[in-house]
């Protein structure tokens, strides 16, 4: 692919920011979008858009030959503030004629029993965000099928990496918490395998989806550290920190009844049975389509570690 394409990133949060940055090193001409100035990158251009107008977010594509699809929705206003979101993106790979890689949680297959999670899984959420997941879904694929779009589906698990803080399980109230030498907050049971998305492995990903022809056209689950236990990771965490972390875990009837009070509680009660059962994500299907890929686990948490340190010892 030649470096005079244009890659148009939706989004500046944790995965839109490390995408664009890795796609950049990598010699291709990259524009982020989205409301609020991002930190300034170098060989990085910036389009403010109001994503949800579609001839807004077109206008901010113009020109692309790849559109990623990075954006977000407040965690308790994502069955309203999402969808449009994501229209807004595919009316600009529509009107680029530009492939549509999306990022995609795990959420649309909801419970699977503790069954490995692979792209053949039907979308069964029985929760309101995995129900909304899914119908996204399915408006992407309505799309592809009808000739309006070419697209390339990238999903991962929970993410964690540098700048991770808010709005993920593995954020401040575990890496935070372990360096201020409190127990780490965890919902559900720590002793059953969980699969954790490293940030640049999700990006490193989500760029092979966009730069590698084989990816049109199919769901991929993105490559990532080994799954462990939740508790498995935290003895890493411990050994990277030199003390040992303690896990202060939440009763899933405890999370309910916070829920009655909290809208943020509310929706991470529904999503528990992420944490009371084995919740694997299998990447063998891209791993053996593009190669070995995913950081050692240690590695992560000591990168992520590192990145806290320096945000805590800054004035």
């Amino acid at each position: 692919m030649g470096e005079d394409r244009l890659h148009v990133v939706f989004g500046t949060g944790q995965v839109g920011s490390a995408l664009a940055v890795h796609l950049a090193g990598s010699g291709l001409a990259v524009r982020t979008v989205s409301r609020h100035r991002p930190a300034t990158r170098p060989g990085i251009d910036w389009r403010a858009a109001d994503v949800s107008d579609p001839e807004a977010a077109a206008g901010a594509a113009k020109g692309a030959s790849v559109i990623y699809q990075c954006l977000n929705a407040p965690y308790t206003q994502w069955p309203e503030r999402f969808p449009p979101l994501q229209r807004g993106v595919l009316a600009a790979a529509e009107r680029t004629g530009a492939l549509l890689v999306s990022l995609e949680n795990v959420y649309g297959y909801g419970p699977t029993g503790g069954r490995p999670m692979t792209e053949d899984l039907p979308l069964a959420a029985t929760t309101v965000k995995g129900r909304t997941r899914a119908a996204m879904t399915a408006e992407l694929l309505a799309a592809s099928d009808a000739g309006r779009v070419r697209i390339a589906i990238g999903r991962a698990s929970d993410f964690f990496g540098a700048g991770v803080t808010q709005g993920s399980t593995l954020g401040e109230r575990v890496f935070g918490n372990a360096l201020a030498g409190r127990r780490a907050d965890f919902i559900g049971n720590p002793d059953l395998p969980h699969t954790y998305s490293y940030v640049p492995d999700i990006a490193a990903g989500l760029a092979t989806l966009g730069t590698d022809a084989r990816a049109a056209g199919q769901v991929w689950h993105l490559p990532g550290p080994p799954t462990v236990t939740t508790r498995e990771l935290l003895d890493l965490v411990a050994a990277e920190t030199g003390h040992p972390v303690g896990v202060r875990s939440v009763p899933r009837l405890a999370v309910r009844a916070l829920g009655l009070a909290s809208a943020m509680m509310r929706g991470l009660a529904e999503m528990a049975y992420q944490f009371d059962q084995p919740f694997i994500l299998d990447t063998s299907k891209y791993q053996t389509a593009f190669g070995a890929a995913g950081t050692p686990l240690a590695d992560a948490i000591a990168a992520t570690l590192a990145w806290y340190r320096t945000r805590t010892s800054t004035p």
